[in-house]
């Protein structure tokens, strides 16, 4: 099947092109002003035509936790968003530390047939910290690196274990950088907000220690050392001296932690709970101004459902985390809007950067040749996230219900037309 999206405008990491795009099976085999003939014609007049968004970062829940999210509803609310590549996390029950289970997550997306979903194994195994799982085995099976997201690897010679061997591998290693040592029970960002509201805080040194030894790790074996969801300042201070001194390290943010701060948790909404958690105003200030002078690698969701009943509890009870599929675009273009970044900045940190640390020689970019993976989106549509256009099982963001600008129209996977937004898309 043919299709050409004609009349947009085309941005790339290095530049935007008002030209034509025609789709010829699953890769773009055109880039041209003319208007070829095709068995679909897209009109994308007004709108932005980008490669299909990797996110880097999300939960699932599956297998194991399915009432919040499982694969499929996954898969539908990754391409509701623009995102036709997802990387989730391992702690999932059982914990992905083997190849049975990441060859049957790996299956049951291809089945649904949405996006291409490439699991992020654990680094120990059942994500205890003890001893490292079979790296190659689980490579071979289809993971493309190594975390135990939402539990910090503490032991320090486990982690450099798992650095060296993911190095032998070609891979890379995600620590959730925590020192767990330092504040049992806290719940949000420690300081003057945590003080008024009575509420248990998280010192941003938590992270920050915990950052600092993994970089350390990272210089004396070699490896390379992802830094997932930076949250404060200094975190950042430590990663810009990492790669000057030439460690192999990249890093993300998340759209709630360049949006948000901490003031928004002084009417106690559990939505706004998350690990690590909102932190200063400054801290806020500090991860816009890295993504836009390129020291942030890529932009991620960190997609965390969680059921209503699981959030509508006690605050210190509440689990940590926020759904992020749907709102990374118009989040992320607010960030373009208020000149903090380019659209091109955009394509750079949410498809270029991440194709390229994940070595997806095919993505990334509207490119003659490369696989026909394409978000296609309305800078300037606005509506209402309601239930109507949400596609998660769960709906814990602070963001539901509220008026949004920017969306992905329309997402094109390996050729195929996967999602358009109601009554948009011809």
């Amino acid at each position: 099947m043919k299709i050409l999206i004609k009349n947009g405008t085309i941005v790339n990491h290095n530049g935007s092109e008002e030209a034509n795009v025609l789709i010829e099976g699953d890769k773009i085999s055109k880039i041209t002003r003319e208007c070829p003939a095709a068995d679909r014609v897209i009109d994308a007049a007004g709108k932005l035509v980008m490669p299909g968004l990797i996110d880097m970062h999300v939960h699932f829940r599956d297998p194991g936790l399915e009432y919040k999210d499982d694969v499929i509803s996954g898969s539908e609310t990754a391409v509701a968003g623009g995102v036709t590549t997802c990387l989730p996390m391992a702690n999932t029950r059982p914990v992905n530390d083997n190849s049975s289970i990441t060859r049957a997550m790996i299956a049951k997306a291809k089945q649904r047939g949405l996006i291409d979903l490439l699991p992020i194994g654990a680094i120990s195994q059942d994500c205890k910290g003890a001893k490292i799982v079979e790296m190659g085995d689980m490579l071979e099976a289809g993971c493309v690196a190594f975390s135990d997201d939402g539990l910090p690897v503490t032991d320090s010679s486990v982690m450099r274990q798992a650095l060296e061997y993911s190095a032998h591998f070609g891979s890379f290693v995600i620590n959730h950088s925590e020192d767990c040592s330092l504040c049992h029970g806290g719940v949000m960002n420690e300081g003057k907000v945590s003080a008024i509201l009575g509420l248990k805080g998280m010192a941003s040194e938590k992270e920050e220690i915990m950052i600092a030894r993994d970089l350390l790790l990272a210089k004396k074996t070699g490896g390379h050392i992802h830094i997932a969801h930076v949250s404060s300042a200094w975190s950042l201070k430590l990663i810009e001296q990492a790669k000057r001194e030439g460690i192999r390290v990249t890093c993300e943010a998340t759209p709630h932690h360049f949006t948000f701060d901490e003031r928004e948790l002084m009417g106690y909404d559990t939505n706004f709970k998350m690990s690590p958690p909102l932190r200063t105003q400054s801290d806020v200030q500090a991860i816009r101004e890295a993504l836009k002078s390129g020291l942030i690698d890529a932009i991620v969701t960190d997609h965390a459902p969680h059921n209503t009943d699981d959030k509508f509890v006690e605050f210190d009870h509440a689990p940590f985390g926020i759904l992020g599929l749907q709102t990374l675009v118009p989040l992320t273009l607010r960030l373009v809007n208020e000149g903090v970044i380019g659209l091109e900045d955009m394509v750079r940190l949410c498809s270029f950067n991440p194709a390229k640390i994940l070595n997806l020689k095919d993505k990334g970019e509207i490119k003659e040749g490369f696989l026909a993976d394409v978000a296609i989106i309305d800078p300037q549509i606005s509506y209402v996230y309601d239930e109507a256009l949400n596609k998660s099982k769960s709906r814990n963001s602070p963001l539901f219900g509220k008026q949004l600008t920017g969306a992905a129209v329309c997402t094109i996977k390996s050729g195929r037309v996967v999602y358009e937004f109601p009554n948009v898309v011809a």
